[in-house]
């Protein structure tokens, strides 16, 4: 058994799913309400997830969250939700109950009412600091910096392997805009990449979570060059619960396994092959 989330602010998240697994709740199970929990606390929207998250160009909060099974290979997710509080829960549902893997805007928003979800009005999901942060831009253009997505990855006693990913995307994005999944950073860039999937290939090829997330890293350092590589942080966890990061700026997460008594707090350093021994970039 074994979870890692994305950001120091993953802590709490990873420690319910410390419990969740421990008590032999199903890795889907215990991600979804892990992530849910998060995401509808609006004191957690400043790190851009989730109620309380910074709203599109427009002034409207919308979320984007995904699901999946590592063993079954199943997938739900929806992008440009308005209106509810743990998107999770709704690409869950796509996931178990929508012959479609992503949904997205007036779609999701459709499907979140099928299934028996409340909407909210977009002011209930706002909380006085976005709305003050998105005064400001609309004022004076001040925008707010991050790119924040929480990731969360549960390994449970069963041998069952989830991904859940959630967030409200760039503040002050273009309304539609969606965000990349499983990685956490500049979601636009990401995306060009599949970083994610690379890592995941190179892990069933025979690399630990470490070596693959640093070798994908320095694939799109290559092809970006050192100076002008994006922000992205990579976490990836395998069936023997090792956990592995990599990242092109300083990027803390947080992590746990069954032989550990709590959640362990780490911070990635920039690290690659493309640096000399004394740190500096070549």
């Amino acid at each position: 058994m074994a979870a890692v989330g994305t950001w120091a602010f993953s802590e709490p998240a990873v420690d319910r799913l410390r419990c969740l697994i421990s008590a032999g709740r199903h890795a889907t199970d215990a991600v979804e309400e892990a992530l849910a929990e998060v995401e509808n606390d609006p004191e957690t929207g400043h790190h851009i997830v989730g109620r309380g998250g910074f709203p599109n160009s427009g002034g409207v909060l919308e979320c984007d969250a995904a699901i999946m099974e590592g063993r079954a290979g199943r997938f739900g997710a929806v992008a440009a939700l308005r209106g509810v509080g743990s998107p999770v829960h709704v690409a869950r549902r796509v996931m178990d109950r929508s012959p479609h893997s992503l949904l997205v805007g007036e779609g999701a928003v459709a499907f979140a009412k099928e299934q028996g979800f409340t909407v909210e009005p977009n002011d209930s999901m706002l909380t006085a600091h976005s709305t003050q942060a998105y005064q400001e831009y609309v004022d004076k253009q001040q925008r707010v910096s991050g790119h924040d997505t929480l990731g969360l990855i549960a390994l449970d006693n069963m041998g069952n392997i989830t991904v859940g990913v959630s967030t409200s995307g760039a503040p002050f994005k273009s309304p539609g805009r969606v965000g990349a999944a499983a990685a956490t950073g500049d979601g636009d860039k990401i995306m060009c990449y599949c970083p994610s999937f690379h890592v995941v290939q190179l892990m069933k090829q025979g690399s630990s979570p470490s070596d693959a997330c640093q070798a994908v890293l320095d694939g799109i350092i290559r092809r970006t060059s050192p100076d002008r590589c994006f922000e992205i942080g990579l976490i990836a966890l395998n069936m023997k619960g090792e956990v592995g990061a990599a990242s092109s700026v300083e990027f803390p997460y947080t992590c746990w396994n069954q032989d550990k008594a709590s959640v362990e707090k780490r911070t990635n350093r920039p690290h690659s092959i493309l640096s000399d021994g004394g740190g500096n970039r070549k």
